[in-house]
């Protein structure tokens, strides 16, 4: 398989799943500026859409959004745990952990990024992203995890975009059950094989 990312963005948490489930693969690096590949070559023929993550499968086939990528992936390494099985009430927690950070946190943060959005939208985007923050602290006080006691891709997702805090200044300061949630993900040896290649 191939995983194509760009560091910092998002395809952080298929690269950290990937690494979870011990699953041979090759991170292809794309550039977002101008959407090309580390050989020159137009990333658009890969992603139409222009953005990552992309996995391509042994087969050829292509995966796009990242909340089907990771749980593809889970779903080939079921004995890895990093989602529950198909069918279950489980599972459909999980997906709503992936949708609410999706939609909730992800999205929310896109304008942010941006120097054509006003300041004082971006400090009502701070603001509501705060909030969010501070409900996933509520929900992870007294839990290792978001789905339960076991690291999932929800977890990966959630550590993948709440990194990006720290460069667009959303203040989570006092949200003590996400900071240790945060340091236990972050010293997690997949995590750090992915941090370290992404950062390379």
């Amino acid at each position: 398989m191939k995983l194509y990312y760009s560091p910092g963005s998002c395809a952080l948490a298929p690269h950290i799943v990937l690494r979870e489930a011990g699953l041979p693969f090759e991170p292809v690096k794309v550039s977002l500026d101008v959407h090309k590949l580390d050989d020159g070559s137009d990333y658009r023929a890969i992603n139409p859409l222009g953005y990552v993550p992309v996995l391509e499968l042994d087969d050829g086939a292509r995966l796009r959004e990242g909340l089907a990528i990771v749980q593809y992936i889970a779903d080939q390494a079921p004995q890895k745990n990093l989602a529950p099985a198909n069918g279950t009430l489980a599972r459909y927690r999980l997906q709503e952990w992936l949708g609410f950070i999706a939609t909730e946190i992800h999205a929310v943060f896109v304008p942010l990024f941006s120097d054509d959005t006003p300041e004082s939208f971006k400090a009502a985007i701070r603001t509501k992203l705060r909030s969010r923050f501070e409900w996933i602290d509520g929900q992870l006080a007294g839990h290792p995890h978001l789905n339960g006691p076991a690291f999932s891709v929800a977890d990966a997702y959630l550590f993948a975009v709440a990194a990006w805090s720290d460069y667009v200044h959303v203040d989570l300061a006092g949200l003590a059950s996400l900071q240790a949630w945060r340091d236990r993900v972050a010293a997690r040896p997949a995590v750090q094989q992915a941090l370290q290649l992404e950062e390379s």
